[in-house]
C-alpha cells in the first residue's frame, strides 16, 4: 500500500445476473466503500482478493444502513487473512 491508497476489504459478493457478479470492498471503518462488477468470465482469469489499495478519490461514502456490517466484516477479513490471499 502506498501513502496515496486506502486499503480495502472484501465485505460483499452478489451474483444477481447469471454474468455478473459484484464485489464490495470498504474501510476498516466501514465509512466508505468501492463497488466492481465484473463478469464470471473475468473473475476465472482474475483471482478476488481479501483486500485491494484503492486511490481515495474512488471511494463512496456508505450508507448509514450498512456502516457497522461492513466495518465489522473488514474486521474480520483483516483478522484471517492477508491482502493478497485468494478469496
Amino acid at each position: 500500500m502506498s501513502d496515496d491508497t486506502v486499503r480495502c476489504w472484501l465485505v460483499d459478493r452478489i451474483s444477481r445476473d447469471e454474468n455478473l457478479v459484484t464485489l464490495v470492498y470498504a474501510t476498516p471503518d466501514g465509512e466508505r466503500h468501492l463497488t466492481k462488477q465484473l463478469s464470471f468470465q473475468l473473475l476465472s482469469r482474475k483471482p478476488t482478493t481479501a483486500a485491494v489499495d484503492v486511490d481515495p478519490e474512488k471511494l463512496e461514502p456508505t450508507a448509514d444502513d450498512e456502516r457497522e456490517r461492513y466495518a465489522t466484516q473488514a474486521q474480520s477479513m483483516a483478522d484471517s487473512h492477508d491482502p493478497d490471499d485468494e478469496v
